[in-house]
């Protein structure tokens, strides 16, 4: 490897975990961002080793990146374990990449700091600022309804996405790159910087030298994680109006961490925390906007009197303390308490009897007239049934139906991916409708919008309420009382869950056998059985 004795005798071995790869564009910058942590490193007077790990590509990786969440997440635990590293630096930021890396390193507990890949600047067309997933599809329901052409369809395309980095709305990943700040996992401010921002290898380079005082510090990710600082990042992603996704991933996190987390904590903190941040798909600005706005830190700092700032963190300070300096430089795109984008609603929790075990709903970014609605279901049992009818002139569908989509949770896609914002019938965005009532056991992207019912548990695959719903049957949606139901008698539903018939899964043999074997339940995170808890595991012997 062309190093002498002198380069690593007495010195902290850091592992940095990167995730580039030429398939994912919004980490095609961090084999630079390695580069830049190396040289901290080796500032600091510690050996570093870059290991490349599985990426989790969001715009190509199929069925779904969140399938492979959990391997990427036991390839970082096992890395970690097999080879001589004392810390580690974890390279990451698209949407399920993050809590995989947290995960892994959470369940190895040795002293890690995360670096998030960081927003990409805002898109553009036509003057119109640009924002992706959220004006994805936008316009691309504009195109079915055939208000815009193939060549205007195409300068989206074209002008939606301008450098490296991921979704600059606050979608999934800029949740969870603000999720893990929050937590304590990464330096003041890191995940707000854009990933083309000079700004941005300089905090690559802090991590490197922060890392290896860590190591010198013993400081590891359990001797900082605490309910408080998880309640902390819920309360932040309800501040932010994040992405539904967060719920899932928060909650395996903690399961990682022996922490006990649940859906309960998510609905009593939404009903008392304000959304601070303005931006899509809730509302008006960008990622880029937020941090010339003054970032993460200055919201934190605005929504100071709901934290619990005496969480420590990896900078060995606590959370209070990292965010003193912070300060608004513009208070449309983050907000004050006095002064909120919406007095509360970053997410609800419903339950009913069509999802017992709870279900997650946006409210902010649904049509206020829906979040109270009744409706007849039309009911699809798969994807591709979904796809196949939706468009049909002959769907009898009209605005006030319930559109609900099954079999898409975490066994029956397999993987639950992100199909629960449904498409509007084509006649019906013809006529003008551009909302509706949407149910399913699928996830939706952290950039889409509309009023979407999501992670409906238990899932229809095991038998879950969202299996006996019929195609005609009442539907009724109650934001404000926290309630979703069928309006089906007990008897009814009786006679129905004694016909229903479990159906076979998808693969015979291998990684996907292994999922289907142990993936948990959406309101319990969707990690694996096998690896949840804090069981220590022995040193591995050296041969």
């Amino acid at each position: 490897m062309g190093c002498i004795h002198a380069d690593y005798e007495g010195k902290p071995v850091i592992a940095i975990i990167n995730t580039w790869s030429e398939i994912n564009p919004c980490h095609s910058h961090l084999r630079q961002r390695a580069e830049d942590v190396k040289r901290g490193v080796w500032q600091a007077g510690g050996f570093p080793v870059e290991m490349p790990a599985i990426t989790l590509g969001e715009t190509f990786q199929k069925p779904t990146t969140m399938m492979y969440r959990n391997l990427l997440a036991m390839e970082t635990e096992e890395l970690l374990r097999s080879y001589p590293v004392d810390g580690c630096v974890l390279l990451g930021g698209c949407d399920k990449t993050t809590p995989a890396l947290l995960m892994g390193a959470i369940s190895m507990n040795l002293p890690a700091i995360f670096v998030p890949a960081g927003p990409m600047l805002r898109g553009n067309w036509r003057g119109q600022i640009l924002g992706s997933g959220a004006d994805v599809m936008k316009y691309w329901a504009e195109r079915r309804a055939g208000t815009i052409d193939r060549e205007a369809w195409m300068q989206i395309e074209e002008g939606i996405a301008r450098s490296a980095g991921t979704c600059m709305t606050m979608g999934t990943a800029s949740t969870m790159t603000s999720v893990a700040e929050v937590l304590g996992f990464s330096l003041p401010g890191a995940s707000s910087i854009p990933a083309v921002d000079a700004n941005h290898p300089k905090m690559a380079n802090r991590s490197g030298r922060r890392i290896v005082e860590m190591v010198w510090e013993d400081l590891k990710p359990r001797d900082f994680l605490s309910r408080a600082s998880f309640r902390n990042a819920i309360t932040t992603v309800l501040a932010l109006s994040g992405s539904t996704n967060a719920v899932i991933h928060m909650l395996a996190l903690a399961g990682r961490a022996g922490i006990k987390l649940g859906l309960d904590d998510f609905d009593e903190l939404s009903s008392t925390t304000p959304v601070l941040a303005n931006l899509r798909p809730s509302g008006k600005y960008l990622m880029e906007d937020f941090y010339y706005a003054g970032g993460l830190s200055a919201l934190l700092k605005a929504l100071a009197s709901h934290l619990e700032l005496s969480c420590l963190t990896i900078t060995g300070k606590t959370l209070g303390e990292n965010i003193s300096p912070a300060e608004i430089y513009n208070s449309d795109v983050i907000r004050s308490v006095d002064n909120p984008a919406f007095s509360s609603g970053g997410l609800t929790i419903l339950r009913g009897n069509l999802a017992p075990n709870g279900a997650v709903i946006k409210a902010v970014a649904a049509d206020p007239a829906l979040l109270k609605h009744s409706g007849r279901a039309i009911v699809f049992d798969s994807h591709n049934e979904m796809n196949a009818r939706i468009d049909d002139p002959a769907l009898d569908v009209d605005a006030n139906s319930v559109l609900v989509l099954r079999n898409a949770g975490p066994k029956g896609a397999p993987g639950m991916p992100e199909w629960g914002n449904l498409p509007i019938p084509q006649k019906l965005l013809k006529a003008g409708v551009r909302d509706m009532v949407r149910i399913s056991d699928a996830r939706m992207s952290g950039t889409n919008y509309g009023t979407c019912v999501l992670h409906v548990s238990p899932e229809s695959f095991i038998g879950g309420p969202l299996s006996l719903l019929q195609e005609g049957d009442m539907v009724e949606l109650d934001v404000r009382q926290r309630q979703l139901n069928m309006q089906v008698s007990e008897e009814e539903l009786s006679h129905r869950r004694a016909a229903w018939r479990p159906r076979e899964g998808v693969y015979p043999r291998g990684y996907g056998k292994l999922f289907l074997q142990h993936i948990r339940q959406a309101d319990e995170g969707c990690d694996f059985d096998f690896l949840e808890g804090t069981a220590p595991i022995p040193e591995p012997e050296i041969h």
